[in-house]
């Protein structure tokens, strides 16, 4: 039985990646009619089309999608074993890491983050990602190398997770707002006020603070519904209303202006880093998350 050539394992895994001869082309520096050639002899190999043409774009075949993963996996571990061990020498490191959190994250932490791998590593760079959702297929695909958050009862159990800080939900409004005159803030007065719901997702699904809330009979009245912290905190700085944020991702955007304890029975919650266990031994990743710990516990 002839040996296969092991190294259409990295044009297949490039190919799957980008769906497109051209893509794939580009990303491995080559033309498209040698890519068009290297596709066909993938296709021999495995006796299946892979791709598809489809209209103007092509498309996996079913053999495809199940070998996406396991052909990335065996990339990756050949990678990790071709590249050098030893001491890691963070000056001569020339890297770039995606790091996907939510804007309170990158607002509060990524300035100290940043000072600190200038410090270190000059050559690594970080690619602050904006966090839309909680799917841990980015940090299986490796288009994510590290991500912050609550850690989502859904994830993949292969993610590997490390607790960073406890944070709780406050209120915040404007100063002079009559929820700061010193008057208790009971959970009716609470809900009574015009609130900014903040929420990444497109769809009507409330959080703890109104689960809370229900729990007591009550309603918030949400006046208007933003994408992140930032701009609620903008809209509550110029108006009446109020917003949650947690206490503290946000609390470089909200001095100034007055903050208060819910007063809901809502537990802390934690925040942690993630990350795909094949990086886990990866030195310069094992220092990245070395920093972000730091930074955080500071």
């Amino acid at each position: 039985m002839s040996r296969p050539d092991l190294n259409l394992l990295f044009t297949l895994d490039v190919l799957l990646a980008e769906g497109s001869v051209a893509g794939a082309a580009r990303r491995l520096r080559l033309s498209p009619s040698a890519m068009s050639r290297a596709l066909a002899r993938l296709r021999e190999a495995t006796g299946d089309p892979l791709l598809v043409r489809a209209g103007r774009g092509m498309v996996a075949s079913p053999r495809a999608l199940a070998l996406r993963d396991v052909i990335g996996q065996l990339v990756q571990d050949a990678e990790a074993a071709l590249r050098p061990a030893g001491k890691l020498d963070l000056g001569q490191v020339d890297r770039t890491f995606t790091l996907r959190a939510s804007e309170g994250f990158v607002e509060n932490f990524g300035a100290q983050l940043l000072a600190r791998i200038a410090g270190e590593a000059p050559g690594v760079r970080l690619h602050f990602l904006h966090k839309l959702d909680k799917d841990s297929g980015p940090l299986r695909d490796g288009s994510v190398d590290l991500e912050t958050g609550v850690v989502d009862p859904a994830i993949g159990p292969e993610v590997r997770a490390q607790r960073l800080f406890r944070d709780r939900y406050i209120g915040v409004v404007r100063a002079g707002h009559p929820l700061s005159d010193g008057e208790e803030i009971t959970p009716a007065r609470f809900a009574a006020a015009a609130h900014v719901h903040v929420s990444r997702r497109d769809s009507d699904k409330k959080g703890p603070i109104d689960a809370a809330l229900a729990g007591l009979g009550l309603q918030r009245q949400i006046a208007t519904t933003v994408g992140g912290f930032a701009a609620a905190l903008a809209l509550v700085r110029a108006s009446d209303l109020v917003t949650c944020v947690h206490e503290r991702h946000s609390g470089v955007l909200y001095a100034g202006m007055h903050s208060f304890a819910l007063p809901l029975p809502l537990a802390p919650f934690t925040v942690s880093m993630l990350w795909h266990p094949r990086l886990d031994a990866d030195l310069t990743h094992r220092w990245l998350r070395g920093c972000v710990r730091d930074v955080c516990a500071e």
